[in-house]
């Protein structure tokens, strides 16, 4: 049976309690310690460009279920200014702003499954998967 829920990402402590949640749904799910340790860095790093960038938004977390296999499906969606150029934005040490620019490189090479889609003016959409 899959499962789904939306958090609110709008403040830091938004962000813990996403880092908390999305540990717990891994656990639950039986991931490892370095599997959870990825997934929740990514998570951390994509919440706090929800927060920075995109002015605040939400991440869906779902299960997955793919033959034997079990996954962890994160999306999350703002409605900010959007990523112009998402080739630049993914490029290590690139970064509009203060950042280190290894948030959506980074993120990308902890996961299995990385898809991003942003539009200027209309925000932008990150859905990542790990599995197990």
């Amino acid at each position: 049976m899959s499962k789904r829920e939306t958090l609110e990402i709008r403040s830091s402590s938004d962000i813990v309690h996403v880092r908390q949640q999305v540990r717990g749904w891994a656990v639950a799910m039986g991931f490892g310690l370095v599997d959870q340790t990825k997934i929740v860095t990514a998570a951390s790093e994509l919440a706090r460009n929800t927060v920075d960038y995109g002015k605040g938004g939400t991440v869906t977390l779902e299960t997955l279920q793919l033959g034997s296999r079990k996954g962890l499906r994160l999306i999350f969606e703002d409605k900010g200014p959007g990523i112009p150029d998402i080739e630049l934005a993914m490029t290590d040490g690139y970064t509009s702003d203060r950042g280190l620019g290894l948030g959506l490189s980074g993120s990308k090479r902890l996961m299995h499954e990385f898809e991003i889609v942003s539009k200027v003016g209309k925000g932008t959409k990150i859905a990542i998967v790990r599995w197990r």
